[in-house]
């Protein structure tokens, strides 16, 4: 008999009993529902026997890891539909990722429209034969000759890869479907319920341009078709909202052929970029941040020094000057390396906190681009703190309240991962280690909940990431906090302690946009382009009704302007419906209509863009109430 310990609830069970029917005697609602399960806080297979005393979580389509399980599964259940409709298709790889799921095929002519009706169709018969999936292991050699006897080249390298570290190679067999795989999967094809695809684009394998270009047909799926509806819905209402649209009919930027992935702001654009930055410096220097700017183009030899040049090379563009190698840079810490660098440091000036909005740029497959939300060129809203071992636990706590206190600026809600060490890692397992209890402990005693990323942090260091959730509930990946005992090594930081001996100090890199450029991105879909009032590019739309109004019109611009509103007039001959009807359409937060009666005794007509008309106010109330809406940051 083993002891199982079941949400902190110990019980019995045979040994070799399996995660799926250990989760049958709890109850055939769980048992039905589960995807996956997590055996001593690692993500397993429900066909996986339990032979010793563990910790057991069954997980479900509720949690992550048993969403990413059902997508796997279904990205199988796609393939197999490829297979039948296209026999001679050749499979690349078809993970699950952070909405649904995808997979690469290599097929003789390119999907269409009808292609993909068809394969969701066929996918729904193979659900409905609720075929089991069972679990496959077999020798190197033996995976070797069963790819190639199915001319499957692409799994063939994957394997090819494998074969000298004597590790069993395992697959998942479906009916007449076999797939190089480590899992976890469901049980059976019938557990997927509602399936849709959702786009198919080219991939390149192994995302390098050398190589073939592939299709990635994209999915999603749902235990229940109520679900499944509501997220057509959502992607609906995200293609009325998506930035790239509203970009261009608001004015605010633009990317053009000349320069992929380098987008160019236009003036209200750089109002609103402007904006951010200025609230940005605001809560820094309150925070006690000190601001730098440094270089975009520095030495090979710095990046080799920081480990970019052996980690991050295929990212970034190199130049020569002087017959020497120089890099664009990726990122802004190296330059900030230098900077703690200029003078000897006493423990008295630490910590020390130096932001910086810098400007990096970093080599994106032109496949990647997507307006501003991946781009080649952004700034990011760095910031690096330099600090004693006894300061780390209360600077994260620091850096964690100023990224909650600027989400709650724009209303966004959000969840952290901790992200530990992976394989490409500097710096040993023991101080690792202490880095990532550091910021458990942090997050831990501030009163957050956080998920685990297992082998997901920088090379450097271990991190919290923050991501933020829309309207839509769509989450992005945009604030980090990442620990990092190991740049301070490489570029000998010192400072003086106490005991007038020389210490290492510690290092936080940590930003909260992100990239700014994302960042506007992510709002302008969130708000649908109706900014609040303190970020409109344009407050107040002042329209004419007809042209002798024009002169007053003028003089309360003039008025609004020189108490910080930012003002435009629509003194086109057209008709004040229309007039209206344009200022809404640019999501202007306040329309000032100004006739005979509003001349005649100084006051206005002021209509808002979601309460419609307020009526007649005195200039100096409306004044008074834009600009507390202005002060408060005030949220629609």
């Amino acid at each position: 008999m083993i002891q199982v310990s079941l949400k902190g609830e110990p019980r019995e069970f045979e040994s070799g009993i399996t995660v799926a029917e250990v989760a049958k005697s709890i109850g055939m609602g769980l048992y039905k529902a589960a995807c996956a399960g997590k055996l001593n806080g690692k993500v397993v297979d429900l066909r996986t026997p339990l032979t010793e005393d563990c910790e057991l979580e069954i997980l479900t389509f509720d949690q992550v890891d048993g969403k990413r399980a059902y997508w796997h599964t279904t990205s199988h259940i796609m393939a197999q539909a490829v297979q039948h409709l296209f026999p001679d298709a050749k499979f690349a790889i078809g993970p699950a990722i952070d909405n649904g799921f995808y997979y690469d095929f290599d097929l003789p002519r390119t999907l269409t429209p009808e292609d993909l009706t068809a394969i969701e169709t066929e996918m729904k018969k193979i659900i409905k034969e609720d075929i089991p999936l069972k679990r496959v292991e077999m020798s190197a050699q033996d995976a070797l000759k069963l790819m190639k006897d199915l001319h499957q080249d692409y799994k063939v390298e994957l394997i090819e890869e494998h074969s000298g570290k004597g590790e069993k190679i395992t697959f998942y067999k479906q009916g007449d479907y076999i797939d190089l795989c480590a899992g976890p999967h469901l049980l059976s094809t019938g557990k997927v319920k509602a399936v849709k695809l959702t786009n198919c684009t080219g991939a390149y394998w192994r995302a390098d341009a050398k190589n073939k270009m592939l299709q990635r047909v994209y999915g999603i799926s749902f235990p229940k078709s109520a679900d499944l509806d509501t997220y057509v819905k959502m992607l609906e209402e995200a293609k009325k909202r998506d930035h790239r649209k509203l970009g261009k009919e608001l004015e605010l930027f633009t990317i053009m052929d000349e320069g992929p992935g380098f987008p160019f702001f236009l003036p209200k654009g750089m109002i609103l970029k402007n904006l951010l930055l200025d609230y940005w410096r605001e809560v820094h220097k309150k925070a006690g941040y000190q601001e730098i700017s440094t270089p975009v183009i520095l030495s090979r030899k710095l990046w080799e020094r920081s480990g970019h040049w052996a980690h991050y090379k295929n990212n970034m563009y190199t130049t020569v000057i002087d017959n020497e190698d120089y890099a664009i840079k990726p990122m802004n810490c190296p330059g900030g390396m230098l900077v703690y660098k200029t003078k000897m440091r006493s423990y008295k000036d630490l910590p020390l906190r130096m932001g910086e909005i810098g400007l990096v740029h970093r080599h994106e497959l032109s496949g990647a681009l997507h307006g501003l939300m991946r781009v080649r060129c952004f700034n990011q809203d760095d910031a690096h703190i330099f600090m004693t071992p006894d300061q780390m636990k209360d600077e994260i706590k620091g850096v964690v309240r100023l990224i909650d206190s600027v989400y709650k600026t724009f209303g966004f809600p959000y969840h952290i991962e901790l992200s530990t060490m992976p394989e490409d890692h500097m710096g040993d397992k023991a101080t690792w280690d202490n880095a990532t209890n550091v910021l458990r402990e942090a997050i831990t005693e501030l009163g957050y909940d956080y998920d685990i990323n297992e082998g997901d942090g920088a090379f450097y260091g271990p991190k919290l990431d923050f991501h933020l959730q829309d309207c839509l509930g769509r989450t992005w990946q945009c604030g980090t906090i990442q620990l990092d005992f190991q740049l301070p090594e490489r570029f000998e930081l010192e400072y003086t302690g106490a005991d007038g001996q020389k210490h290492r100090p510690i290092m936080i890199h940590r930003v909260v946009f992100g990239s700014v450029e994302r960042f506007i991105g992510i709002l302008t879909e969130h708000f649908a382009g109706a900014f609040p009032m303190w970020l409109s590019p344009v407050q107040v739309q002042i329209l004419p009704i007809s042209e002798r109004h024009h002169d007053y019109c003028e003089k309360l611009q003039k008025e609004l302007e020189d108490a910080g509103l930012r003002v435009e007039s629509d003194m086109r001959n057209e008709k004040i419906g229309y007039k209206i009807r344009e200022a809404q359409l640019q999501k202007t937060p306040y329309m000032l209509v100004i006739g005979d009666k509003e001349v005649e005794s100084g006051e206005i007509s002021v209509r808002h863009r979601k309460e419609g008309d307020l009526g007649t106010m005195a200039v100096k109330d409306f004044i008074a109430r834009a600009q507390k809406e202005v002060a408060d940051k005030k949220l629609d």
